[in-house]
């Protein structure tokens, strides 16, 4: 008969397995540094920067919801100013991506469209990236999706406070 003692739980069913807080933390740290890097990738195959791949999604999406976006829309929606929102439009339509149209029920407004070609190459690099993530979360049960949705945007309430606090400190 051996007298050796065991040291550890490791492998026993009684093993303490549960999640903790900072797993879920580090877990959502990766998931951003993941998603961050897929959109540095489709915006490479863009060729756009940041703000450009957002307006562009953000065109695309009014266009099949069926909405139209000015400047001033697409300023609003993305927090910069108008002379940056020139900017980049300007950018947009250099390179092909946008396209300026008179607006029908304003002749001094102009819509802004995402172009054909760079429509579908954005649809297809976005989408692929929606569909994937969709596909994991559909494996969630409801009840699971509601805590992650109720955490998530817990998530973003704190986040929003501490920008907002970090306002008040700059101006300080």
């Amino acid at each position: 008969m051996t007298s050796e003692v065991m040291t550890s739980t490791a492998g026993y069913w009684y093993e303490d397995s549960a999640v903790s807080a900072v797993d879920v933390l580090n877990a959502l740290r990766r998931y951003r540094t993941a998603e961050s890097a897929a959109q540095r990738r489709a915006r490479e195959a863009l060729g756009i920067g940041e703000n450009a791949l957002l307006a562009l999604r953000f065109l695309i999406d009014a266009e099949r919801d069926g909405r139209t976006v000015n400047a001033k829309d697409l300023a609003e929606r993305l927090e910069i100013t108008a002379a940056s929102t020139s900017a980049l439009v300007d950018r947009l339509v250099r390179s092909g991506h946008v396209e300026r149209h008179a607006d029908p029920n304003d002749r001094r407004g102009v819509i802004l469209t995402a172009t054909g070609t760079s429509m579908r190459h954005a649809l297809r690099v976005i989408e692929e990236l929606d569909a994937r993530a969709l596909e994991v979360t559909e494996h969630l049960p409801s009840n699971e999706m509601a805590v992650v949705v109720d955490f998530l945007d817990e998530m973003v309430r704190v986040v929003d406070e501490l920008d907002a606090g970090s306002d008040h400190l700059r101006r300080a």
